[in-house]
């Protein structure tokens, strides 16, 4: 009786760690967090104007414009200040583009606007 209930102890164990898993969110205690006007440093320091910081998925977002006025937004580790995602909102058509070729964010964190190259054909 004892081990069959350990069993069902550890499988729903496990559920949970997979729902976790599942969840894109940031996971740090609250007492780790960084106050919001580092996150509001941090971003004036890539050049953007803060509209909006907010707490969502346990992550900080961020939601301005970039150095080069385009809308911007970003979701950042509250921990770290890294950038986790972020995206170039298109004015023109209502969409929005990753940040670097392939949704990559810089390995550093730090996204910089510029040309990306595109493929030629010879």
């Amino acid at each position: 009786m004892t081990h069959g209930l350990t069993m069902l102890t550890l499988l729903a164990s496990l559920g949970g760690v997979g729902a976790a898993m599942a969840d894109e969110g940031c996971s740090v205690p609250m007492t780790d967090w960084q106050p919001p006007e580092s996150v509001q440093r941090m971003a004036e320091k890539q050049g953007w104007t803060v509209r909006r910081i907010k707490i969502d998925d346990g992550c900080y977002e961020i939601r301005g414009l970039d150095a080069s006025g385009r809308p911007v937004e970003a979701i950042v580790d509250p921990a770290t200040l890294k950038v986790v995602s972020l995206e170039y909102q298109d004015d023109d058509r209502g969409g929005s583009g990753p940040s670097a070729p392939n949704g990559a964010v810089p390995k550093n964190g730090v996204a910089v606007p510029g040309p990306v190259a595109t493929p030629t054909e010879d």
